[in-house]
């Protein structure tokens, strides 16, 4: 059969489910509500469901009242329960998957559970979707005339106890349906390649050769993969080794700061980007808009959603809302119930709502990876806008950085501390840093308040990355590739510190 037949036979399939997606969008509240009381129905038998008498919960204020917040560590003794092989523990049918996350705030590997209904309802529907919403606003797609180039995680599955453990890239390659193997690039053995260092130069052989015309993956580490592409064929651009490629779907970390080394490596206008919100939990939003940041949260993924406002997250007054009471431009940490039996479970993500009807979100961050050590409220979201409206304005271009404070000694007032690495120089670091600083200020009412006359904070201090710190903090902490991240802001300087003590060029 001839590829531009496959590829409109799989639009018009993908094209189907759009009329479900607008269900959820006429009707947020109801299809909320009601996905929760089908998930405590389905786990009322459970031990979990047994001690909390899910069986007579019948709204959502009872739910609320009566089963409280979890943490990982304090959902971790059912997790551990069922990966010695004790089902019907939180969730009523049996889990043997668990993605292995060890993050970036806590060495302790975190082991989240992965449900076949989660498999099918929530990570794949959602790969289905983002196709789905792509094909939607881009008539013209020829996206399944050819490959898509995918960037997962690099980890081998382990066998415990009858169940397994590994990147949930891995265990979705595992569990992937043949449609989508068949559509992906590189093959599955070279996709679960442990080591970073082998595996790059092993995908680099296998899809140069392909017709591929969408890639997926983590900003920072594609970025690494398709240099070193260019570096290997001498090509100046990715078109030239790839006419057809049309789209990059993408997520894991702000793609601001790489933005505009995308369009240098991707030179045609109406090339697209697509970002996507996902985590080992579930998968959450993905932008259903040609050229937007704002992502619809899909609601009907078996994902039941709440909220709880930053101004007083951790506080004694802390307030948790369901979705029909946020408000736009509040920053909220986000709370999950799932299919895959996490009940009230905090990810620690936080992220801002742009819009309500249809509801559409931003990442704006981290719980633990913000800075507020001086009531400066910086969150990733600000510090990445400064740095890509610095870049632009500077003619400069930032690979990777982190954020750390300078605590106040005596006298000395407090401040920022920046490590960062450019692929692009400044022609004058003073004069970046200032206006790194004079964005921040514009963009954060809150850190300007603090810098007004130097009355609490100093200016920030930048430290230049020499070549490749990053990379090397990451491979001895054992993060190389998949979906491992920098650390961006803390409210400590263990980070930036290790960062320091790497930094043997001195430039």
């Amino acid at each position: 059969m001839p590829l531009t037949i496959i590829n409109s036979i799989a639009s018009w399939f993908l094209k189907k489910r759009i009329h479900q997606i607008e269900l959820f969008l006429k009707y947020p509240h109801e299809v909320q509500n009601e996905l929760l009381l089908n998930l405590l129905k389905q786990a009322e038998n459970t031990e979990i469901g047994k001690k909390y008498d899910f069986s007579s919960i019948k709204n959502y204020d009872t739910f609320a009242q009566r089963i409280p917040i979890f943490t990982y560590e304090e959902f971790e003794p059912l997790i551990e329960k069922t990966r010695k092989g004790n089902q019907n523990v939180f969730w009523n049918s049996s889990i043997k998957w668990f993605a292995k996350s060890s993050g970036t705030t806590n060495a302790k590997s975190k082991f989240i559970p992965v449900s076949n209904e989660a498999l099918e309802n929530c990570h794949y529907k959602a790969s289905k979707d983002l196709l789905c919403l792509y094909l939607n606003n881009n008539e013209n797609s020829q996206l399944f005339v050819g490959k898509s180039l995918r960037l997962g995680g690099s980890k081998q599955l382990y066998e415990n106890n009858n169940t397994f453990f590994g990147d949930l890239s891995a265990i979705l390659i595992e569990n992937m349906p043949l449609w989508a193997e068949f559509s992906s690039t590189p093959s599955n053995k070279v996709s679960l390649m442990g080591d970073w260092e082998t595996k790059l130069p092993a995908i680099i052989n296998e899809t140069i050769q392909e017709n591929v015309t969408s890639l997926a993956g983590v900003p920072s580490w594609m970025m690494v993969l398709l240099n070193n592409i260019l570096e290997t064929t001498g090509k100046n651009n990715l078109l030239e080794i790839w006419p057809n490629a049309e789209v990059y779907f993408h997520g894991g970390v702000s793609f601001e700061p790489y933005r505009e080394q995308y369009k240098k490596l991707f030179p045609k206008d109406n090339f697209c980007y697509y970002e996507i919100y996902n985590a080992s939990e579930g998968f959450f939003a993905i932008q259903d808009q040609n050229n937007s940041n704002e992502l619809l949260l899909m609601l009907d993924y078996g994902i039941f959603y709440e909220f709880i406002p930053m101004e007083n997250f951790g506080s004694a007054n802390q307030k948790i809302v369901p979705l029909n009471e946020v408000e736009i431009n509040k920053n909220y940490a986000v709370m999950i119930t799932t299919n895959s039996g996490l009940w009230r479970y905090l990810i620690g993500d936080t992220i801002r709502f742009t819009s309500i009807n249809p509801y559409r979100i931003v990442v704006s961050g981290r719980t633990k990876h913000h800075i507020n050590v001086f009531g400066e409220e910086l969150m990733v979201e600000n510090t990445d806008k400064a740095l890509a409206k610095t870049c632009s304005e500077l003619a400069c271009e930032v690979l990777e950085y982190t954020v750390a404070p300078i605590f106040m000694e005596g006298k000395q007032k407090g401040a920022h501390e920046w490590v960062i690495e450019f692929k692009t120089f400044p022609h004058c670091t003073a004069s970046f840093s200032a206006l790194l600083d004079k964005n921040l200020q514009a963009i954060n009412s809150d850190y300007e308040a603090k810098r007004y006359n130097n009355m609490t904070l100093n200016p920030l201090k930048i430290n230049v990355a020499r070549t490749n710190l990053f990379y090397d903090w990451l491979k001895e902490n054992g993060k190389l590739g998949g979906q491992n991240k920098i650390p961006r802001l803390s409210n400590d300087r263990l980070y930036l510190e290790q960062l320091l003590k790497m930094q043997t060029l001195q430039v």
